[in-house]
């Protein structure tokens, strides 16, 4: 029986390792409660952080609380503990996504624990990646690390992802048109926010990255229709380098699955000098995402779709304060 007791202070550092993770818009959807008698970590889903139009099925919203649940077992394992780790336990209670409970029976997986350092480094970049190809190499450490938590990794090849090109590009025409996703994307982004912005959410004006002029990178315009001044346009990948993770199946607990292979290849990507971003246009509308799917098997479901590639790191987005997600309990 161990006498080591976690402090309510380390408990407070691991959530805010947890909620370094990306989430859709940077809408940081999760909470934690740390219970001191069975040290254990609930993450839960913040539902009034949910997008009804762009996310209506809150696929988006499990999936970015799938990545803190990562970053939460990479900061466990670290600390020399080892997370026991249920998804959805109560099913009279669907805000409640993952129990972890902290043993040290000996840590498992200490591969995790060497994905540590990237956990403050990874951030999303809106800016054009070199031409660079990823080597096979990595790639390959990619799709196993995806795998690990139970998703598929693919890198499309060269007629695959001129179709994946064409839906993304599709998505992002019909958002900056749709008034219900246009509201989505007004709540969450940050115009005419100063570098010292107090704002702890969204995605601030100067994380947006330079308006496309020429190439293929499918990016998200985050300014919308609004004009964003001084802001510079600046040609973008011709072939950009994208990947598409998938379950086989499509319910939350898939999603859950989804962000923590998503964040595992994400802080691995990291560790290899690679930058990401996200490219989830198509994946918001039904009739766009189905067609993401293996043409030739017709199986897997694409929960993401990742750009990376070898670029400059993105600035990182604001956070929200240990104290307004964490809640300790006896």
């Amino acid at each position: 029986m161990s006498t080591r007791t976690p402090t309510d202070e380390w408990v407070a550092a691991l959530v805010h390792d947890a909620a370094a993770a990306p989430s859709m818009h940077n809408a940081q959807p999760w909470r934690f409660a740390y219970f001191r008698g069975s040290r254990t970590v609930h993450v839960r889903a913040d539902f009034d952080r949910a997008m009804p139009h762009a996310d209506p099925d809150t696929r988006g919203l499990h999936i970015g609380c799938g990545a803190a649940l990562l970053n939460l077992r990479v900061a466990v394992m670290h600390g020399g503990w080892s997370p026991v780790t249920r998804l959805l336990p109560d099913p009279s209670d669907p805000g409640l996504l993952a129990a972890v409970r902290l043993t040290d029976s000996g840590p498992s997986g200490s591969d995790l624990a060497a994905l540590y350092p990237a956990v403050d480094r990874r951030h999303t970049s809106r800016f054009p990646f070199d031409a660079t190809e990823i080597p096979e190499v990595i790639r390959t450490a990619l799709v196993d690390a995806a795998h690990r938590e139970g998703a598929a990794l693919e890198f499309p090849d060269v007629w695959r992802l001129e179709e994946v090109l064409e839906l993304i590009e599709e998505g992002e025409a019909r958002n900056l048109t749709d008034r219900g996703r246009s509201e989505d994307l007004t709540a969450w982004t940050r115009l005419d926010s100063p570098a010292g912005t107090t704002a702890s959410d969204g995605v601030p004006e100067q994380a947006f990255g330079p308006l496309r002029h020429g190439g293929r990178a499918p990016m998200r315009d985050f300014a919308g229709n609004e004009p964003v001044a001084r802001r510079e346009a600046r040609e973008f990948e011709r072939s950009p380098q994208l990947a598409l993770l998938s379950t086989a199946e499509d319910r939350p607990a898939d999603w859950l699955r989804a962000g923590q292979a998503m964040e595992r290849a994400l802080l691995l990507a990291t560790l290899e000098g690679l930058s990401s971003s996200f490219a989830t246009q198509a994946l918001e509308w039904t009739d766009l995402r189905w067609p993401l799917r293996d043409p030739v098997s017709g199986k897997g479901n694409v929960q993401m779709v990742l750009r990376l590639g070898y670029g400059p790191d993105g600035p990182g987005a604001p956070r929200r304060p240990v104290s307004d997600v964490l809640d300790i309990r006896p």
